[in-house]
């Protein structure tokens, strides 16, 4: 049986671009134009290059067209989690780590062997933790504004099972979740998985650079919302904070639609002195979702959900269902650097290191179109409109410097040419001579 006609005009792509008759950025034809070269309908050309963009080989851009993909680029254009190539210099995740902190983690383990009741670590804990860690959780949370009890603190595997677990046990199948256009890749991935339908709102154009609430209000007289996915305090990719008059008035919408809203804090103790978190304005309908991955250490997953008590049941549900609790060695550790002051001090080293890692990004990059908060560990680069991110990508790549381009952070089908990088993770000197060579390229 012949292959169906789609098929062939597919294959006949890729060996072209296989080839590199069609080398990255080339324009393929329009729809229309493909239909006519081929004899084919509308139906058909459209899912020739529905099956080229699923095969990773080209990208569709709204109002632009669809362009040839440059392949040397992993799929996951550097947001997939894979060992780094030798002497890589690695500008797409932030691990940001202080010198001293393997000797923090030898002192607090030294403490932990030296106290009593170890036995007790051997067992597992009540979902979202034992009364008294979740009761330090709690005061570490006023460093945030929040101030509730132990009660309404959950503990989880980090903040990315933090919005999981509010997705399993407040979501459902179908659900609208509104979301900034430009968002965290692990939230989207987490909408996927749920099968929520994604409602991007465009960023505000009245000056302060936060969700467009007007868009919000409307889309809510029109469809029925069930949640709000927001990051009030250095949004990811973008480092914008919202206004305190901004968290009001969202709290307000949420009210007057019965919103839930999931505020994500994950990198909120670097905006210091920031807002109140939207939580304080609504806090009978507010997650409010962080951990100490970033502020301590990447493999200290240890995040926490501050919760409505009438919620605090089927997120414990939740926890169960995914993951029953979390490590209690782990959360002894935190627990005790928390009530030590080791948490305190590691997060104001850390304001102090993303500051001086920004200042040298805007220094290096004068000259280029950088959106970023001053205090934070990661910038988004726009590009000028003859340049494409994943020709500048690759051509980074091939420099040995890993940077993402914007596909990952878009939750609609519009993809601005923009690079997010990321500066907490690698040395100085060695983030030095890797942002001059994006400069040079991305200029």
């Amino acid at each position: 049986m012949a292959p169906p006609r789609y098929r062939s005009i597919v294959d006949a792509f890729a060996a072209r671009i296989h080839d590199g008759e069609l080398p990255p950025g080339t324009r393929l034809p329009a729809v229309r134009q493909l239909m006519r070269q081929h004899g084919i309908a509308l139906a058909t050309a459209s899912r020739v290059y529905a099956e080229l963009e699923a095969a990773g080989l080209a990208v569709g851009e709204t109002g632009r067209g669809t362009f040839v993909r440059d392949t040397s680029l992993p799929r996951g254009l550097g947001l997939e989690q894979r060992p780094l190539p030798s002497g890589a210099v690695d500008l797409t995740f932030n691990y940001p780590a202080l010198p001293d902190q393997a000797e923090l983690l030898r002192e607090g383990l030294r403490a932990i062997a030296a106290s009593g009741d170890l036995d007790a670590l051997l067992h597992s804990a009540p979902q979202g933790g034992r009364p008294h860690e979740r009761e330090t959780v709690a005061r570490h949370l006023r460093n945030r504004g929040i101030r509730v009890p132990a009660a309404q603190v959950l503990i989880v595997n980090g903040a990315q099972q933090g919005l999981a677990v509010a997705a399993m046990a407040l979501l459902r199948p179908g659900d609208l979740l509104a979301i900034d256009a430009l968002t965290y890749p692990g939230m989207k991935t987490l909408a996927e998985s749920c099968r929520l339908e994604l409602a991007p709102l465009p960023i505000s154009s009245g000056g302060t650079g936060g969700t467009d609430l007007d868009r919000l209000e409307a889309l809510c007289r029109r469809r029925p919302v069930r949640a709000v996915y927001t990051m009030p305090t250095l949004h990811n990719p973008l480092g914008h904070v919202m206004p305190e008059a901004e968290r009001a008035r969202l709290a307000a919408i949420a009210r007057r639609h019965d919103l839930l809203i999931i505020e994500d804090g994950a990198y909120a103790f670097l905006a210091e002195p920031a807002p109140a978190p939207v939580f304080c304005h609504a806090p009978e309908r507010t997650l409010y979702v962080s951990g100490l991955s970033k502020s301590v250490a990447s493999g200290l997953r240890l995040g926490f959900v501050a919760a409505p008590p009438g919620l605090v049941p089927a997120l414990e549900r939740a926890i169960r269902v995914s993951t029953w609790n979390t490590p209690s060695l782990m959360v002894a550790l935190a627990c005790r650097w928390i009530e030590s002051g080791t948490v305190d001090a590691l997060e104001m080293r850390k304001r102090r290191d993303a500051r001086q890692r920004q200042r040298l990004a805007r220094r290096l990059l004068q000259g280029c179109a950088i959106t970023a908060h001053p205090g934070a560990y990661y910038l988004w680069l726009a590009l000028s409109d003859d340049r494409r991110a994943d020709g500048v990508a690759a051509a980074l790549a091939r420099q040995g410097v890993l940077v993402t381009t914007a596909e990952p952070f878009c939750a609609g089908p519009a993809v601005p040419q923009a690079l997010r990088l990321a500066l907490g993770s690698i040395a100085l000197p060695a983030l030095e001579d890797a942002l001059r060579k994006v400069a040079a390229l991305a200029a």
